[in-house]
């Protein structure tokens, strides 16, 4: 499986970007996706996840109300909507993977570990 992220750039302070994540390499029955950052000199930070059903979403408290994760299975792709950025979202976002079995439809991860596949990154600079 691989993941290919986009979307990525350079935005004012309380602009927009739209984030997006496919997959591709074989066919997927069931996965959950998630967005991490990492910012220059810091660990790998949890941003959003989305189950595999798509109805349960999680997100860090700094980005509750502004960032948006959605997904489109008919595309195989996952969209982070990021609103109201400032400059502490810069950093580069990476989208994530896990498949899951049936019995997992509706868990959302928010750990690194717990995913297998992972995007190349896309970098998102806040600034004016």
């Amino acid at each position: 499986v691989q993941l290919q992220a986009s979307g990525g750039g350079l935005v004012q302070p309380g602009g927009s970007l739209r984030l997006s994540c496919t997959a591709s390499g074989r066919t997927l029955s069931y996965y959950a996706m998630g967005w991490f950052r990492q910012a220059p000199g810091r660990d790998h930070e949890f941003v959003a996840a989305i189950s595999s059903s798509g109805t349960k979403t999680r997100y860090t408290d700094s980005v509750k109300g502004r960032f948006t994760i959605s997904g489109d299975d008919a595309k195989n792709t996952v969209y982070l909507q990021m609103n109201s950025l400032k400059p502490e979202d810069t950093a580069v976002y990476y989208c994530a993977l896990r498949e899951v079995a049936y019995r997992y439809y509706y868990i959302i991860y928010d750990v690194p570990a717990k995913y297998g596949y992972w995007g190349q990154g896309t970098l998102v600079t806040v600034s004016s």
